[in-house]
């Protein structure tokens, strides 16, 4: 028996796949490498190129491989560009997620992780954020995200499809093997690395005026690590017999954009010069998870939670590949 992990030359689906693969679980990977990067996957994985809404490609492992899960992180994740660009989004998010989701149970696979967001819930209107606060995305990307959690939902209902989506929060940091690498890069501690590589001559600060304790917006930033392991408690939740859930990841506390700058600073060595920008639409002042349910239903215990450890597990992969995996 094997596991399908869509989109394991990606980001975070490639951590998901070396830690699967330190447990001694068999793997198969599928990425069209839109984003992802070939160079991320090691050869010893049986891989295909492909796109999610192939029917026919997923029948094919399905078939040659006895796949018994799928872990799904195949979605593009700019919300920027979902606003640009919704139709894109709909398409690979949702529709193609349909159609992987109909092959899956006609091949009699039955579980289900799915690569979530915190997006779901649009603007906070309570912090820490649980599973039970309202759901009203402010962005294509967030409803995309949404749609396919309400398939699942019904899925299992009809289907009996057991399913764990996992809403990250800010996902961040780096393994040993694999980091962060997006075309274009939008994300804070990559951006913010950049410019202590000099790659780019300051980092912008999207407002300073926020009713926050430095005027600068907090987010919950989570290492790529503790966010890969949540996918394996996960599937072994799933394994048990365990119920269909929704659950949030997060370390439950959040930084500011200056305390991060700040941590980079400290752990780089080097001088990091910002700049102050409008604030960007859409953007709330905090967003911070309550985890409380992952640790109760997973088990899960997050290792890394300090930003200094998070950033200096970016640095360090970013300075052995400071071309990315090119």
């Amino acid at each position: 028996m094997a596991i399908l992990v869509t989109g394991g030359a990606g980001y975070i689906g490639s951590v998901a796949v070396e830690h699967l693969c330190k447990q001694g679980e068999r793997v198969v990977i599928l990425d069209s490498l839109v984003y992802g990067h070939r160079q991320a996957v090691d050869s010893s994985i049986p891989f295909y190129e492909g796109d999610i809404g192939d029917k026919t490609i997923i029948e094919k492992i399905v078939g040659e491989h006895e796949i018994e899960a799928c872990m799904h992180f195949s979605a593009f994740t700019s919300v920027g560009d979902s606003v640009k660009n919704p139709n894109i989004y709909y398409e690979n998010n949702v529709v193609k997620t349909l159609k992987l989701l109909d092959v899956l149970v006609g091949g009699n696979v039955k579980r289900f992780v799915f690569s979530s967001t915190a997006a779901v819930f649009g603007e906070p209107q309570r912090i820490p954020i649980d599973e039970t606060h309202p759901q009203n995305p402010n962005s294509p990307y967030g409803w995309s995200k949404l749609m396919v959690e309400q398939i699942l939902h019904s899925y299992d209902t009809a289907y009996n499809l057991k399913f764990v989506a996992l809403r990250y929060f800010n996902a961040c940091g780096a393994s040993d093997s694999h980091g962060e690498d997006h075309d274009p890069e939008t994300h804070l501690i990559p951006l913010i690395l950049f410019a202590a590589q000099g790659k780019r001559d300051s980092i912008a600060i999207f407002g300073d005026d926020y009713p926050t304790p430095d005027g600068t917006a907090i987010r919950d930033y989570i290492h790529i690590a503790d966010l890969s392991q949540a996918h394996l408690l996960a599937l072994k939740h799933l394994r048990n017999g365990g119920a269909s859930e929704f659950v949030n990841l997060g370390n439950g506390g959040g930084y500011s954009v200056r305390e991060v700058i700040a941590a980079a600073k400290k752990i780089t060595g080097k001088e990091i010069e910002t700049i102050i920008a409008p604030r960007r639409a859409g953007d709330p002042s905090r967003l911070v998870a309550d985890a409380k349910k992952a640790r109760e239903v997973l088990g899960w215990n997050p290792q890394f939670p300090e930003i200094e450890k998070i950033i200096e597990s970016a640095w360090k992969w970013h300075s052995l590949n400071p071309n990315g995996y090119e």
